[in-house]
Parts: C-alpha cells; structure tokens; sequence
C-alpha cells in the first residue's frame, strides 16, 4: 500500500496521506514521496491547485516515533528536520499554485504545522490540533514557531506550545488558526466544492498573491508596496487578467486558464 496516494481530476491534485494505521505520522519514506509529488504538482499544468488531506481518523500526527526509537531505521533529528520537514515546508510555501490542508482529524506536532503552513485550512468538526511536542521533551518545528504566532498572536500560541493544550476544531477557527469548520457528513463535499472554485480562478494572480504574503512575513512597507508594483504589473500582463477585463465588459463570468 503506498504511504500517499495521488488523484488528479478537474485541475485539482489530491495528495492524501495514507498511513492510517500509524494515524498518518510520517517516516522517512513518506516525507521523501511527499516532496517528489509535491515537485510534480508544482510542475504539471494541469494542476491549478492542490488539497492535503489524510486517510482514516488522523489528518497527521507528526513524527513516527517508531522510527525515531529504531537504532536501524532512526534518521536522526537533523536529517528529519533538513532532509524531511523543513523541505516539506518550504515546497507548500514556494509553489506558486494555492494548496488547501484540509484536516479531516487529529492533528499534531509536525502533522499540525505542515497543515497550518497551507494557504487555505479547511477542518472537519472531528479534526483537532495540538502542538504535542512539549509532551515528549522537544520543541516546535516545521515552521510552527513561525506561522502560529502569525495567525492566533504570540500570547496564545505561546501557551498552546509549552502547555500542549488540544484545540478543537471550533476553537481553531475561533482562533484564526483555520479557515472555516465543516461538518464531518458534508467535510468531503465541501472540501471538493471550494477546491473547485479555487481552481477555477487566476492562478496566475493567486500564485503572485501567494508571494506577497510570504514576503510580508519579512518586508517593511516600503519593501513591500515595492514588490506589489511589480507583480501587479506581472499579473496586468496574464492571460487571466485580459479575459477578467474582457468578460466584466462582457457581462459574463470568465473563463480562467490559470495563465
């Protein structure tokens, strides 16, 4: 049974973590895969935008501490960090199409912040997160430290790293740590629905937008009004932009080729 399976329909890829009897945790042998079908999405034009989900009851809960406790399969912690999840990280980050997380259960330690550093977090009613690592001696990592903070404020997500506090799905999206809570009868349709709607826009514009926030995390004002300049003059020169002008004279809805 491969530990991700990959379904590509509609522009949409589906990249479901399928490791349910280990509740999606990850090996080496799945973070690797998961960086190579990440690479393709990226580079496959029929891909206009990418959901992550899971298989079974757990969206993922992070690493799999069977492997960690291995003497024979053990990678070390710098070679899970470097080789595993920062690169894990950086790919959801950098690729210029939107990808969605939706969790669709628990998830936690590396399996949370992977899911947080999507663009658009969508959580079913059974999902919850929680920042595990505490509870075992270590400290946060796959970007957790840095995109937390960012969506629910330093106070908060202070407590919820040193304390390990779980945090139901409702209170997530209180929070502003997800985009909205689904049904779990309705979680696959909806997901489908806006994955969809989302793929249908421009993906081009999206792709840039995409951009601007990661500089954000970094630019003062000036740095940032700079680069706007000049990706709006980017996005002026996309086929997208030349049929959204065309069909609002036209009076149509547009017809968006992601270009």
């Amino acid at each position: 049974m491969a530990s991700i399976e990959l379904h590509i329909e509609n522009n949409i890829a589906r990249i479901t973590l399928n490791r349910p009897e280990s509740f999606n945790s990850f090996n080496r042998e799945m973070a690797l895969l998961l960086q190579k079908i990440l690479d393709d999405c990226n580079t496959d034009d029929e891909v206009r935008t990418i959901v992550l989900t899971g298989n079974g009851k757990a969206f993922c809960a992070g690493q799999d501490l069977k492997e960690v406790t291995s003497p024979e399969l053990n990678p070390g912690f710098r070679r899970i960090l470097e080789e595993h999840y920062n690169p894990i990280v950086q790919r959801i980050r950098n690729i210029e199409k939107p990808i969605i997380g939706a969790v669709n259960g628990v998830a936690a330690g590396a399996g949370a912040n992977i899911a947080l550093a999507c663009d658009i977090v969508v959580a079913s009613e059974a999902a919850s997160f929680i920042q595990a690592f505490s509870k075992i001696g270590l400290i946060p990592d796959s970007a957790g430290t840095f995109f937390l903070p960012r969506l629910i404020g330093f106070q908060k997500a202070s407590a919820l790293m040193m304390l390990g506090d779980k945090v139901s799905a409702k209170e997530a999206e209180q929070l502003g740590m997800v985009y909205r809570v689904v049904e779990v009868t309705t979680f696959e349709e909806e997901v489908t629905k806006l994955a969809l709607k989302v793929a249908q826009m421009p993906t081009k514009a999206l792709g840039l937008t995409k951009r601007l926030l990661n500089q954000s995390m970094v630019n003062n004002l000036e740095e940032q009004l700079a680069i706007e300049s000049d990706l709006q003059i980017e996005a002026a020169e996309s086929e997208d932009y030349a049929e959204g002008v065309q069909s609002f004279i036209e009076k149509r809805k547009p017809i968006f080729k992601g270009k």
